[in-house]
């Protein structure tokens, strides 16, 4: 695993249960790579034939895009990747990029109870994990989602992805992120830890609209948790997803391409990563 700052990682310990789980002999690291160390690690793995594959963390989810020979199509459609699966030998070794976040996304909404395409769903952030989020709320079958950002202009190509999936894409300043935040039955947050802290402080302030069900948040980011966010959700009567579930769910995803045949016990590899992490049991 790649990616910098690296050390809060729980993937370690979710991909070591599910190789030992499986009777697989390989290791899983987490390695601290800078963005101006990229490309001479990848060509490390490409050179060395120990590597099978790289689960990829930020800053690097779309500079990784640039560095592979091929990508997933859905992962070319994105244009961002998490995960690289390594085939062949020697030379001809081929690096291919995959996209689980999305169904890490999916995973995480559905176990917070959503069940059907929610009529209203906001993802804050317009990094990599936005763009999967999108990914992820059409394969639920929205057909729009807001994102609010900070800068529009930066996050246009959102708009271009929602295009390309049919899904109507409105990009909003993050001056109107609290009559956002609070009329969405899903809230997706990709922010970094903290990054939402000052929002939490101005939604504690509020009250909370009549909604016809409980909303759900689902905050990508696990550490601290709960989130100062997570926390005021809560005490409004919403439903809160940890970052966990879905690190557990993409890395299910993960495990699956990168142990190819010997991936045959998807609930047995799903028991062990909730063992491993303290997640509860489902």
């Amino acid at each position: 695993m790649i990616g910098s700052p690296i050390g809060h990682s729980r993937s370690p310990a979710l991909h070591r249960a599910a190789y030992h789980h499986l009777g697989l002999d390989c290791s899983y690291e987490a390695i601290e790579v800078t963005p101006q160390d990229l490309g001479r690690v990848v060509d490390q793995v490409r050179a060395d034939p120990a590597w099978c594959g790289l689960s990829v963390t930020m800053p690097h989810k779309r500079a990784l895009v640039e560095l592979v020979d091929q990508l997933s199509p859905q992962a070319a459609v994105l244009g961002v990747l998490n995960t690289v699966t390594i085939d062949g030998a020697g030379p001809d070794r081929i690096l291919t990029g995959h996209n689980t976040d999305v169904a890490g996304i999916v995973g995480a909404l559905r176990y917070g109870g959503v069940a059907s395409a929610p009529s209203s769903a906001v993802i804050l952030g317009g990094g990599g994990t936005a763009a999967a989020s999108l990914g992820a709320l059409h394969l639920l079958g929205a057909d729009q989602a807001t994102v609010v950002v900070r800068s529009t202009e930066r996050a246009a190509a959102l708009q271009d992805l929602g295009r390309t999936l049919d899904l109507r894409v409105e990009l909003s300043e993050w001056s109107g992120v609290m009559d956002r935040v609070q009329n969405a039955d899903v809230v997706i947050s990709t922010l970094p830890p903290r990054g939402a802290d000052e929002l939490a402080r101005e939604l504690r302030a509020t009250v909370p609209p009549p909604a016809p069900s409980p909303p759900v948040l689902l905050d990508v980011a696990y550490d601290p948790w709960p989130s100062a966010f997570a926390g005021v959700w809560e005490s409004r009567g919403g439903v809160i997803v940890p970052g966990l579930e879905m690190l557990i769910y993409q890395a299910v995803e993960q495990v699956r391409l990168f142990s190819a045949g010997a991936f045959t016990d998807h609930s047995g590899v799903l028991k062990v990563m909730c063992d491993a992490v303290g997640a509860p049991p489902r």
